[in-house]
């Protein structure tokens, strides 16, 4: 597929079938994710693979509005390690490319991704931490549910030449 396509055409799904992901295709996903750039190359990364029904559908008594993980297959976690990377706001950055990376890999593939905010949400951080059983210095970041859509979201014109300048405002 070609990069500017999946650009324009990825969306979020939210609504996914039964089928279940392969382990190889998890892998291609997680491989993507980690070719992702980071500060000084550090690569601050971990990520907690979920595909037990079970606890896919707990997850959302830790993430209310988190409820398209009652019909996902799988999610990855994506979480940044402080003791890697001690700027907070480059590790943020970092785990961001990741999540992209990750939402890429799996349309390439014919997946369907959502990005699930945690960071920056106290409660539904320390709920995440307490779930999956995270480290001190694990902080999560970001959920992303994944599964074969059940679906189809088109993309909206979302360039907008008033948002560009150059050389100064």
């Amino acid at each position: 597929m070609d990069i500017q396509e999946a650009l324009l055409k990825r969306r979020s799904i939210r609504k996914y079938n039964d089928q279940k992901i392969s382990k190889e295709n998890i892998n291609k996903i997680l491989e993507a994710a980690m070719y992702a750039p980071s500060a000084m190359n550090l690569q601050p990364w971990q990520f907690i693979v979920i595909d037990d029904k079970f606890v896919l559908t707990e997850t959302i008594t830790s993430i209310p509005y988190a409820e398209m993980l009652k019909q996902s297959a799988s999610a990855i976690l994506v979480c940044g390690d402080s003791n890697i990377e001690k700027n907070e706001s480059w590790l943020l950055q970092n785990c961001s490319a990741v999540i992209q990376n990750i939402l890429l890999s799996a349309f390439g593939l014919g997946i369907g991704s959502c990005w699930i905010g945690i960071h920056g949400m106290p409660e539904i951080v320390k709920n995440i931490k307490d779930q999956f059983q995270l480290p001190d210095n694990i902080i999560p970041v970001a959920l992303i549910s994944l599964g074969y859509p059940d679906e189809t979201v088109t993309a909206e014109e979302r360039f907008k030449t008033e948002k560009i300048h150059y050389n100064k405002w």
